[in-house]
């Protein structure tokens, strides 16, 4: 399959293309093999298409118990006293992902992860990078910058986060053998999960990022933490490099917002200023990467169409049609008398 974007008319139909395209290939693969790994993303974008996946698995479609995920990133400084705590605080990534999917399902999946940011105590990464000023380096031409733990570190903390949280996280997706098909959304200026502008795309599998001021402001304004003091100052996430390790990368976008980003992942050459660009990297190495995109984030794309294709760039438009169903419509109801979500 070449580099294909398929453009689409609202959220609505997005997620279900997308979410046919998904389906399809989890019975394909799991037709091939005993199992099969998605890797998963949160945001606003995918959760249409989970809660078509829900469907389809809860009426025997796709058996979860053959199915391990793994998620690409998780804050670093939630509130909360405790590991435990922090997983389950309302902003937590695997908070999100047990009301926006996995508890959706009848039966679950036979493996679940999310990385294990939760874990890190803020306060004392604060005080070991502070203190150890030669145990790491800083790398990012922007705001957001990834912070490298050297592998000889001299703080047990730091030498820990970067044996035990990062490279354990990647170890455990190699010995599932590798992520089948990867979920991603794409951020206001291009980036993949916590991959943020400007970052190396070589050499950076697995990273500990320090969030840029104006994100970790961002989420005060915008409702998700009460006081700047409670917002995370830090976040680990699967890296460019890792996420597009994948055999198929599905890239969701929707909303006027993600269009400028999604026009420079396509028309200009790859470029560590815009991660998802990566995605050019990946089908040129025989990756299958397809874009389902809306209407509103396809807006560049479709201005520039001609320059697109002559990167040999796919382009398929299906903005005239629409979903069969919206998403709002896809509700699950407990039965009362087996238990069983529908």
């Amino acid at each position: 399959m070449p580099h294909t974007v398929i453009i689409t008319s609202d959220f609505d139909h997005m997620s279900e293309v997308a979410a046919e395209f998904i389906q399809g290939h989890a019975a394909r693969t799991l037709a091939d093999k005993a199992s099969c790994v998605l890797g998963l993303a949160t945001g606003s974008s995918p959760t249409g298409v989970y809660k078509h996946l829900a469907k389809a698995i809860n009426h025997g479609r796709l058996d979860p118990s053959r199915i391990r995920t793994f998620n690409l990133d998780e804050y670093v400084g939630l509130p909360g006293p405790n590991a435990q705590a922090r997983a389950l605080h309302p902003e937590s990534y695997s908070y999100f992902m047990v009301q926006e999917f996995f508890g959706l399902l009848r039966n679950k999946f036979a493996e679940t992860h999310v990385p294990w940011g939760c874990l890190i105590e803020q306060d004392r990464l604060v005080s070991e990078l502070e203190s150890h000023p030669g145990d790491w380096q800083e790398q990012g031409a922007d705001k957001g910058k990834a912070i490298v733990i050297r592998p000889d570190a001299a703080s047990d903390y730091l030498r820990w986060i970067r044996t035990a949280v990062l490279e354990a996280y990647e170890r455990m997706i190699r010995e599932a053998g590798g992520i089948d098909l990867h979920v991603i959304g794409v951020g206001g200026r291009g980036h993949v999960a916590f991959h943020e502008a400007g970052i190396p795309f070589d050499g950076n599998r697995m990273l500990l990022v320090r969030l840029d001021a104006n994100t970790v402001d961002n989420a005060v304004a915008d409702g998700h933490f009460a006081r700047r003091d409670e917002s995370p100052l830090y976040a680990i996430s699967m890296g460019a490099e890792l996420v597009y390790d994948a055999r198929a990368v599905v890239l969701l976008a929707s909303g006027p917002r993600k269009a400028e980003p999604v026009l420079d992942s396509l028309r200009n050459d790859p470029d560590e200023a815009v991660p998802i660009s990566y995605g050019q990297i990946y089908a040129r190495r025989g990756g299958e990467m397809l874009y389902v995109i809306d209407r509103d984030a396809a807006a560049g794309v479709l201005r520039h169409r001609a320059d697109i294709e002559r990167r040999g760039i796919v382009i398929e438009d299906l903005s005239g049609g629409s979903a069969s169903r919206r998403v709002d419509e896809l509700a699950f109801r407990r039965d009362p008398a087996s238990g069983c979500l529908g």
